[in-house]
């Protein structure tokens, strides 16, 4: 790419170019984005949504590399450690950004600070579900059944740390049941433990259960925001069923690991917000059920830090804490 053509891609001004050619030709190689989750999850299908797009436009097939645990962190770990050249990327999301600095404990780096933004993709709702055939068939029956049965009152969650997991302790808190947490490695196997009874109850994404409600093998209760999903808009919310404040978004983006020349940063940055703006992408992500969330570097920075200011005192008043 010459110089010219360089300069309106990037929107960077007259010294990204020279900054971005000090690096050599980029990218040069395909690109690597860790998932914190299992193939199938919400994190690979968002990504593979924009694949093409920034294929076309980047010259570089894009490679998946799955590391699924600890909600999400083993995954970004391994792109926090990873060489800042811009080849490797984490899909990031709440569990890792939001809620996991306060969660963890013992975290051998600082997401925000090791893993900054490149660009925010989307967010979507969560949905309370339970066992199509089983005998809920309501929030307050689910309720009544944990108080019935507390050594059955448990839920599934893609993972420690993750939206879903504080989804169910904040249920529990809210509606004055004790529920057991029983995390999985990812957001498919968390639905299949409730299609397999193996778990009462999961609060996951929206989309990831959307045909199994359909198809009668789940039951969607609820869902987690204050307003109803466009996904799921026969679907009352959890505070219309008399949830008490109980408002749970779950949003993704792309992280990479700091020292990233800034000019690498901004160009990727400015590809995924395109990507997302492109129209037949977004009709993608919204035929999946979440909403395209466009934002850069800078704003993604700061949204992540306003995440992270919200989530501290909901984490602190759970109890929550994983080592």
């Amino acid at each position: 790419m010459t110089p010219r053509r360089l300069l309106p891609a990037l929107g960077l001004g007259l010294l990204a170019a020279p900054a971005l050619r000090a690096q050599g030709a980029w990218p040069d190689r395909p690109l690597r984005f860790v998932i914190g989750g299992a193939s199938g999850g919400d994190s690979d299908l968002l990504l593979r949504m924009m694949e093409q797009r920034l294929r076309e436009r980047l010259g570089q097939p894009l490679v998946i590399d799955p590391r699924p645990g600890a909600g999400g962190m083993l995954g970004a770990e391994v792109a926090a450690r990873s060489a800042p050249d811009g080849n490797t990327y984490y899909i990031n999301q709440i569990a890792s950004h939001g809620i996991g600095p306060t969660l963890y404990r013992r975290l051998s780096f600082d997401p925000l600070r090791d893993l900054p933004g490149v660009a925010r993709i989307a967010g979507m709702t969560n949905v309370l579900i339970v066992k199509g055939d089983g005998p809920i068939g309501s929030v307050q029956e689910l309720v009544a059944f944990c108080r019935a049965n507390p050594s059955r009152a448990n839920f599934s969650s893609a993972g420690a740390g993750t939206s879903s997991h504080l989804a169910g302790l904040l249920f529990g808190m809210r509606m004055g049941i004790e529920v057991q947490h029983v995390p999985y490695r990812g957001t498919a196997p968390s639905m299949a433990a409730v299609l397999n009874g193996e778990t009462l109850f999961a609060i996951g994404a929206a989309p990831a259960s959307r045909q199994q409600v359909l198809a009668g093998l789940l039951k969607a209760l609820g869902v987690s925001t204050a307003r109803r999903s466009p996904a799921m808009p026969e679907v009352p919310t959890l505070q219309e069923q008399g949830v008490p404040d109980f408002d749970i978004a779950s949003w993704y983006g792309i992280a990479a690991p700091s020292g990233m020349p800034a000019a690498i940063r901004e160009r990727m940055g400015a590809e995924v917000v395109a990507a997302v703006g492109d129209p037949a992408v977004a009709q993608r992500i919204r035929a999946f059920g979440a909403e395209p969330w466009p934002l850069g570097p800078t704003e993604y920075d700061a949204f992540m830090r306003r995440e992270v200011e919200t989530w501290a005192p909901v984490v602190r008043a759970s109890g929550a804490q994983v080592d």
